[in-house]
């Protein structure tokens, strides 16, 4: 109840600081109250969404848009308020100055405040706009993001092998089934040698596939989907009647993987072959740093795999490559994961800028990267959670093509 009570103290006092921007812009009285009509709709339908009652940390649409929603609100006034702030500071200190120090009278010009209000209000249009299209189209923004990566030791079968990755569908969170559709379509159309979906399948019950599992099990390429679990997969966040009941959730959701022709990798190794070549596939359960689901098992997931075999690992948390991969005795060509989603916000502009706060929890937090003569992928995730949208940081579909060459490029 307390934070109910921080919260809604915290939301009064920065809407009406925030109105006194818009009351120095204009005196429309229609303006003035359409604010308040706007804040209120967004504090109460908060109120009722999170309040409804709910399975532990469920977030249903409904949940999820008021957060989106509430979101928007507080970028706007978070953004503008500082700049307000700063000029009370400096229009106070100013003030005090002239008092002491001068014959001036009062330091205060109207056309001033009205000029800084003005600012701040464009600056905090831009994160609202941002965020009001992530929620609106940003979300079903698919790209394909192509990566070609060199190594001295591919077998030479595996020359121009291609890899679809795919990552964190969060199935419980889709609305639209043609937006999609058209993903599924856009990974079919790529046409590679394999699929690899490494993890969080849904946010927390098999059931959020009922809808999705035929268009996801027309997943097609020359040598099949693979796939390994993520933290949402184990129902880690819903509150169960029985350990039994969430027991059997995992296993339906593995039944799920199996029906749609999955390959599930349970700390488990598969060998592709291609022209008399082999790699190993190796697929360990989810290991996440910082209170997320340890299961995942390199050692195990590696028995019967050879010290010098080419190998590619799937692991849905980064960090996993960070704390555990990179310090192993054996050496993992290729990591792929996702877990991140590049928190669905951020800046990216190809070739000058690759920047979301997420970077400040996870050193490895989308794109290719290179430590010790290992790579990783972090895939930004094809579907979202929390946030209903994503905005700069599009839902991405990987295309990896492994080249052999004498030195890496």
């Amino acid at each position: 109840m307390i934070r109910w009570v921080i919260f809604i103290v915290v939301y009064l006092l920065l809407t009406i600081y925030g109105f006194q921007a818009i009351r120095t812009i204009t005196k429309a009285t229609w303006i003035h109250v359409l604010f308040f009509i706007l804040a209120v709709l967004v504090f109460g339908n908060f109120i009722y969404q999170f309040t409804l009652p709910s399975q532990g940390r469920v977030l249903t649409p409904g949940k999820s848009y008021a957060f989106g929603f509430l979101l928007t609100y507080m970028s706007f006034l978070l953004v503008m308020i500082p700049i307000l702030i700063g000029e009370d500071i400096f229009r106070g200190v100013s003030s005090l100055y002239d008092r002491f120090f001068t014959t001036k009278e009062d330091f205060y010009f109207p056309e001033r405040r009205k000029f800084i209000s003005q600012v701040a209000m464009g600056l905090a249009a831009i994160p609202v706009a941002s965020l009001l299209y992530g929620m609106y189209k940003g979300k079903y923004n698919f790209r394909v993001i192509k990566h070609t990566l060199f190594f001295e030791d591919l077998p030479q079968g595996f020359e121009g092998y291609k890899i679809t990755q795919i990552s964190d569908i969060h199935s419980g969170s889709f609305t639209d089934y043609e937006e999609i559709q058209q993903a599924v379509h856009m990974i079919n159309e790529q046409e590679s040698d394999a699929i690899m979906f490494t993890g969080d399948l849904v946010n927390n019950t098999a059931t959020e596939m009922d809808r999705w599992k035929p268009l996801f099990g027309s997943l097609k390429a020359k040598d099949g989907v693979f796939s390994v679990l993520g933290n949402h997969d184990y129902g880690d966040y819903v509150e169960w009647k029985s350990n039994e009941a969430k027991h059997q959730n995992l296993e339906d959701l593995k039944k799920v993987h199996k029906d749609m022709g999955y390959d599930l990798l349970l700390n488990e190794s598969r060998y592709l072959e291609r022209n008399g070549d082999k790699i190993a596939l190796v697929g360990v359960e989810n290991w996440g740093r910082g209170g997320f689901t340890k299961k995942g098992d390199l050692t195990k997931a590696s028995e019967g795999v050879k010290p010098d075999d080419f190998k590619i690992l799937m692991s849905h948390d980064p960090s996993h490559w960070e704390d555990v991969v990179l310090h192993d005795p054996y050496h993992y060509h290729l990591t792929l994961s996702g877990h991140t989603h590049g928190m669905q916000f951020g800046v990216e502009i190809p070739g000058w800028v690759k920047w979301s706060p997420i970077k400040w929890r996870y050193k490895y937090w989308a794109g290719v990267y290179n430590e010790l003569g290992q790579y990783i992928n972090v895939n930004r995730g094809l579907g979202y959670l929390g946030y209903p949208g994503r905005a700069g940081i599009w839902p991405e579909i990987t295309v990896i093509e492994l080249k052999r060459k004498e030195q890496n490029s």
